[in-house]
């Protein structure tokens, strides 16, 4: 049973702080210092060179990414931890365009994150083959799914509305269709209960700087199936990734399984960071979660429609249809986020207009839920989001 007064005591927030942004960046765990610590002065500063062996770096992305498919519903030793998840996705698209190399589609929504869709467009344009990057409204991404779509690619929960696709329906209905499945989990993993396994995905990846509060930066994750971990060619054929590094042959050679989608130094600092955030995740029931995250979604709604009548909920009601996040719309998002950013209350604007809080129950309760609200309601009564301070845009948003 997860004890959430025990994972609050976990977190560091900042004294007078409510933070609803563990969507975009989650919180440093009290442990990380002391683990990156460790890892400064007694592994890289005594072993220097010998801590790849001795300390088990090299092991690492193995190891952890054995702790996140916990999380994801993975099999053990299908998920590895490395590189960006712009890079991930990049390599997840193009193996499983290799398993249908007479379909030319690649299948995702309008609601999709830019950089999926980028990396999708480029790997299109690299490929030169006449391949399309086909996309559709998200509640039209089932009925979009043909004998012509090689590889259907989806992010689970919405970034800017918080709307949860049916994965596993839509994985149904792909294999049945012959198309491959590439889950993107950035919003998912950590914030509602997935199970790659269950659900028949062909590739999953995710990050690790959101719900799971490994910091800025952190590494990214890709899962392979069994049924395609032996098989499936990684375009990017890098020395972590072949079979024996350190012969140093001239010709590339995958690993088993997959840690060939490995491709670059592992950032065993970071590494040390994701190590201490998932010992909290560790006693952290999914279900539980889950159930707790509908219960503070459903209050925010409930408490932004009461006390701010101006703004419109971009969120689906239906518990079944929504992530651990809100948003709302407002022609004036960014002014109003930044009034409540500078009132202690951090979420943050996603273009055009959206409003996004991120609820994340390990170190979010009802009292903070009502006091953001509280401070919103003020914000939007005395238009104290129409000063000229608050319409500069920043360069995060």
């Amino acid at each position: 049973m997860t004890d959430f007064a025990w994972t609050r005591e976990q977190f560091h927030i900042p004294l007078g702080l409510i933070y609803l942004d563990g969507n975009s960046l989650g919180p440093m765990p009290k442990a990380t210092p002391a683990r990156i610590e460790r890892m400064l002065t007694e592994e890289w500063s005594e072993h220097l060179i010998g801590g790849w062996n001795a300390c088990g770096w090299m092991n690492m992305p193995m190891r952890l990414g054995n702790r996140i498919g916990r999380l994801i519903g993975a099999e053990d030793g299908h998920v590895v931890i490395g590189d960006t998840l712009s890079i991930k996705v990049f390599q997840a698209v193009s193996a499983a365009l290799q398993v249908n190399p007479e379909r030319r589609v690649i299948l995702s929504d309008r609601g999709n994150f830019p950089s999926d869709l980028y990396m999708a467009q480029g790997l299109a344009d690299l490929l030169d083959r006449g391949h399309e990057l086909r996309l559709v409204n998200p509640h039209e991404l089932e009925d979009a799914i043909t004998e012509e779509v090689a590889v259907l690619l989806v992010t689970e929960v919405d970034y800017r509305t918080g709307r949860r696709h049916d994965l596993k329906a839509l994985t149904r209905k792909a294999h049945d269709m012959g198309a491959m499945v590439v889950w993107d989990l950035a919003h998912s993993a950590g914030a509602v209960p997935v199970d790659v396994a269950a659900g028949g995905a062909d590739f999953a990846v995710g990050c690790t700087y959101k719900y799971l509060n490994a910091g800025p930066g952190a590494p990214a994750f890709i899962y392979v199936s069994p049924e395609h971990a032996d098989h499936c060619e990684p375009a990017l054929a890098g020395w972590l990734g072949h079979a024996r590094p350190f012969a140093f042959e001239h010709g590339y050679r995958p690993a088993e399984g997959v840690e060939r989608m490995r491709v670059g130094t592992p950032p065993v600092m970071q590494m040390a960071a994701l190590d201490a955030a998932l010992d909290v995740w560790d006693k952290v029931d999914m279900r539980k979660l889950r159930k707790r995250s509908l219960e503070l979604t459903g209050l925010m709604i409930e408490e932004v429609e009461t006390h701010c009548p101006g703004l419109k909920l971009a969120t689906p009601r239906d518990n079944d249809a929504r992530g651990s996040q809100v948003s709302f719309r407002s022609p004036n998002a960014y002014p109003i986020m930044q009034a409540l950013i500078d009132l202690g209350v951090v979420g943050d604007f996603r273009a055009p207009d959206i409003l996004r809080f991120g609820i994340t129950p390990l170190y979010i309760g009802e009292t903070e839920i009502r006091e953001a609200v509280e401070v919103l309601a003020r914000i939007l009564r005395g238009a104290l989001w129409d000063h000229p301070k608050y319409q500069l845009r920043k360069a995060v948003t």
